[in-house]
């Protein structure tokens, strides 16, 4: 992937262009980005920029990198046992299905990945096994004579064993040797790594960028590509998502609206709990990464709704399918609630990742959603 194929970032693209070409290469660099705003994509045209751009052959070099077989340029994500892998997987046993994800989906966040390889109701993560592999790659001298790239996507999902192994090794790389750890949340990553990397953050994508990309990648219209870019926040996944009418977002609506009338009926009402309980059952079948998912969902819907209630129509870009009125649920989201409701969220979400019992997690925000909502707003600036 060539730096012109990276979507929008063009000031990022040049720091990073013209610092190598000044020999200014940190040995370890950050990443920094959400979901969508092509951290990963441009990881590896950075990578392919270093492995080619110095190159004796660089027409065959990028060959190489394109179908991601330069034997100087590995790749370390998160990965779980499947069908296929019953014990200690890492990233070589999945690099047939990893180089087809990017090829399809160089955007894709970690629910594409593991949907991809067939495990979505699991987390993945990068533990130790693959920490080892990291260090036997990198030992090894360079196969062509130049730099040897290492992108670790989904930084943040190493255990701790993991970071700690390759601590050593980030700190005090082989000559010519390059990490690219690529994150969402670098909070996540130990300090001890994080203070040896160069943090780059990365913003969400302009509308514009989204709907250029839109009209090229996928011949998609001007009009419904400037309404799609307006949704996507930024993300060039869920743009593609929501053009491909990704039936996600209708099962999360339907999963938050009969959360939502339930909540507000419980208060006081034992019948109503007890549909709380069923309904958090139900959201803890579905898996790890669709709960955090539908979570995450649950937060946009709440600070959609915030900002039709103080009239900032203009940012409101949601629109519902199931019919649930947006409007008449905004007056119940104001500043008296929204930042109990988000830390809760939030906390849920927290939990979830480190394998908490997702029903008595969602049951436990669920009734106090019940609070939140029968809150007014004059009641509690104190």
């Amino acid at each position: 992937m060539l730096f012109n194929q990276v979507i929008g970032q063009e000031h990022i693209k040049n720091h990073l262009r013209i610092a190598a070409e000044n020999g200014r290469i940190p040995h370890a660099q950050l990443f920094v980005g959400n979901e969508g705003s092509g951290t990963l994509p441009m990881a590896i045209a950075y990578a392919q920029f270093l492995l080619c751009n110095f190159s004796d052959n660089t027409e065959a070099c990028n060959i190489k990198c394109d179908k991601l077989q330069h034997p100087d340029f590995h790749f370390a994500f998160p990965v779980t046992t499947s069908d296929r892998v019953k014990k200690h997987p890492v990233s070589n046993l999945f690099l047939q299905e990893w180089r087809q994800f990017l090829n399809e989906q160089p955007y894709g966040s970690l629910f594409n990945w593991l949907q991809h390889i067939g495990v979505e109701n699991k987390q993945g993560n990068i533990g130790v096994d693959e920490a080892l592999d990291v260090v036997k790659k990198l030992q090894l001298k360079s196969y062509e004579g130049g730099y040897k790239v290492m992108i670790i996507w989904m930084a943040e999902k190493m255990n701790i064993a993991a970071a700690n192994k390759l601590l050593k090794l980030i700190e005090e790389p082989p000559q010519k040797t390059v990490f690219l750890l690529v994150t969402e949340n670098e909070e996540q990553i130990i300090n001890t790594i994080r203070s040896r990397c160069q943090a780059l953050h990365f913003p969400v994508l302009a509308a514009q960028d989204i709907a250029s990309a839109l009209m090229q990648r996928e011949q998609c219209s001007e009009s419904e590509a400037a309404k799609i870019a307006h949704q996507a926040e930024g993300n060039y996944n869920k743009a593609v998502q929501l053009l491909k009418n990704d039936g996600a977002d209708l099962i999360f609506e339907e999963w938050f609206v009969t959360w939502i009338r339930t909540a507000f009926k419980a208060k006081g009402n034992a019948a109503v709990v007890q549909q709380l309980v069923s309904w958090s059952d139900t959201i803890a079948k579905a898996g790890r990464e669709n709960q955090k998912r539908f979570l995450g969902y649950c937060l946009q819907f709440f600070r959609q709704a915030l900002l039709l209630n103080y009239k900032s129509d203009e940012l409101v870009f949601m629109e519902t399918k199931t019919g649930f009125d947006l409007s008449k649920f905004a007056p119940f989201v104001h500043a008296g609630n929204i930042l109990e409701i988000e830390k809760e969220l939030n906390d849920a979400i927290y939990h979830i990742e480190r394998n908490g019992n997702a029903k008595i997690i969602l049951l436990d925000l669920s009734m106090k959603l019940t609070r939140f909502l029968h809150k007014k707003e004059d009641t509690l600036s104190s």
